[in-house]
C-alpha cells in the first residue's frame, strides 16, 4: 500500500536526507508546523516504510578507505542454487557495500570500498577468485565521485 505524500511530507523526507540528526523541533520549524504534528508525520513515514532508517555518513578517506570499485560480475551458471550461493558468499564479505542484480553485460554490479589497490588485489586473489559461481568479472575504479550525497527528489 502506497501512502499519498503531500508537500510537507516531501519536505520532511528531503530535510531528513540532508541531516538525519535534525531535532524534531528544528524540523518542525523548517516545515512550518509545531513539533507534535511534525513528529506524527515522521512516525507515519516510518510506519509506512517510506522512511526506513537513519544513518551516519562516514568519511571513507579519513578512515583509510581510499578506493571505491564497482565490479561487474557474470555468473558461470544461472541455476537457482548457484545464484543463492553466490549472493550468500558475496554479501558476507565486509569490503562489499552493495550487491545489485542487473541487466546488461553482467549479472551483478558489486560496490567495494577498500584501503588501496594492493588490498583490492589481495581481495581478488584470496576471496573473489574463490567464489566458484563467478564466471567472469571486470573492475571499474572510481576516480572521482561528483555527486556523493545524492538526495532523492520526490515529485
Amino acid at each position: 500500500m502506497t501512502i499519498k505524500l503531500d508537500k510537507i511530507d516531501k519536505k520532511i523526507l528531503e530535510l531528513l536526507q540532508i541531516d538525519s540528526n535534525i531535532t524534531n523541533s528544528q524540523l518542525a520549524k523548517e516545515i512550518g508546523l509545531s513539533p507534535a504534528p511534525t513528529l506524527e508525520r515522521v512516525k507515519k513515514l516510518e510506519q509506512s516504510n517510506i522512511l526506513k532508517s537513519y544513518h551516519a555518513k562516514l568519511n571513507t578517506k579519513e578512515l583509510g578507505l581510499g578506493v571505491t570499485i564497482f565490479v561487474n560480475i557474470t555468473l558461470s551458471s544461472h541455476k537457482v542454487g548457484q545464484l543463492e550461493s553466490f549472493v550468500k558468499k558475496i554479501t558476507a564479505l565486509p569490503e562489499v557495500l552493495g550487491v545489485y542484480n542487473v541487466t546488461g553485460q553482467g549479472d551483478f554490479l558489486v560496490k567495494i570500498i577498500i584501503e588501496d589497490i594492493e588490498k583490492y588485489h589481495t581481495l581478488i586473489v584470496q576471496k573473489l577468485s574463490q567464489i566458484e559461481e563467478i564466471g567472469n568479472m571486470s573492475s571499474m575504479i572510481v576516480l572521482h565521485d561528483y555527486k556523493p550525497d545524492a538526495i532523492i527528489t520526490i515529485d
